[in-house]
C-alpha cells in the first residue's frame, strides 16, 4: 500500500475554515450516547436540523436526510466518511458493506455519506465495490458542520488518534486494491474534513462518535450493540 492517504492534492491552495468543536467525552454508556461526544453536546432538535439538510444520491439526485429513514421509530446508522478519496474511508466503507446484512437483519438502516460530488461517490461505489443505494454525497459539508465534526490540518495529519490505522494495515490494504486518487474532491480544502458515526431512532440521537483524527473510526461491533439495545 502506498502512503497516498497522507498526501494532499496540490492543484489549489488549502483554505481553512473554523471547525465547530465540542468537548470530548471518552466514557462509554450503552444506555445513551456513547463515544467521543455526549448527548448534552447536541441540541434536542439535532434530528430536525440534520433532517433538513439536502444531500445527493450517487446518481446525482437531491434528497433530504430525513427522507432516508422512518423519522418516528426507524433506527439508522449514519456514517460520515472524510471524503471519497480517503483510503481510510475506503476501509470503513468496506467494513460497512460487509456488515450491511447483519445490521439490516436487526432492522437497522445503514447510510454512508462522504464529502465530494456524486461522481466521486460513484468511483468509490464501483471500484470498492459499495452499494450505491446506501451512499450519498455532501459536497458542501453541511451535515458535517451541523454535527460539529472536526476539521483542520492538524486533525487530519498529526492527531495521535490516527496512529491506530497502522494496527489495521491488512484491512486497509484489502480495501484499497482498486483505489483511485481520482475520487478525491476537486475542492482541495475538503481533504481536511474528519468524519464520524451516529445512531438515530427516528429523530432522537442515541450514539455519537466524532473521529478525533484520520482513521479514528467507531468500532462497528459497538455500534451494532447500541442498535440492538435500543428500547422498543
Amino acid at each position: 500500500i502506498s502512503n497516498s492517504f497522507i498526501e494532499i492534492p496540490h492543484s489549489s491552495p488549502i483554505k481553512l475554515k473554523p471547525a465547530k468543536l465540542f468537548t470530548s467525552n471518552n466514557g462509554t454508556d450503552n444506555s445513551g450516547v456513547v463515544g467521543k461526544a455526549s448527548a448534552s453536546e447536541f441540541s434536542a432538535d439535532i434530528g430536525d436540523v440534520l433532517g433538513d439538510v439536502t444531500i445527493f444520491t450517487a446518481a446525482d439526485q437531491p434528497v433530504f436526510l430525513k427522507d432516508l429513514w422512518d423519522q418516528n421509530q426507524g433506527i439508522a446508522v449514519v456514517a460520515l466518511l472524510r471524503h471519497f478519496g480517503c483510503p481510510c474511508c475506503w476501509e470503513l466503507a468496506l467494513g460497512l458493506e460487509e456488515a450491511k446484512a447483519r445490521f439490516e437483519s436487526a432492522g437497522v438502516k445503514l447510510i454512508a455519506i462522504g464529502v465530494g460530488t456524486p461522481n466521486k461517490a460513484r468511483l468509490l461505489a464501483e471500484r470498492l465495490p459499495f452499494p450505491m443505494d446506501c451512499l450519498y454525497a455532501d459536497p458542501n459539508r453541511e451535515a458535517y458542520d451541523i454535527l460539529g465534526l472536526y476539521y483542520g490540518f492538524g486533525r487530519t495529519f498529526f492527531n495521535p488518534a490516527s496512529t491506530k490505522v497502522f494496527s489495521r494495515f491488512e484491512s486497509l490494504q484489502e480495501a484499497v486494491k482498486n483505489y483511485t486518487i481520482e475520487a478525491t474532491p476537486d475542492e482541495t480544502s475538503s481533504v481536511l474534513q474528519e468524519g464520524g458515526m451516529f445512531v438515530f431512532k427516528g429523530k432522537q440521537l442515541l450514539y455519537a462518535h466524532k473521529d478525533e483524527g484520520t482513521g479514528d473510526h467507531a468500532p462497528l461491533d459497538q455500534v451494532f450493540d447500541i442498535c440492538c439495545k435500543v428500547p422498543a
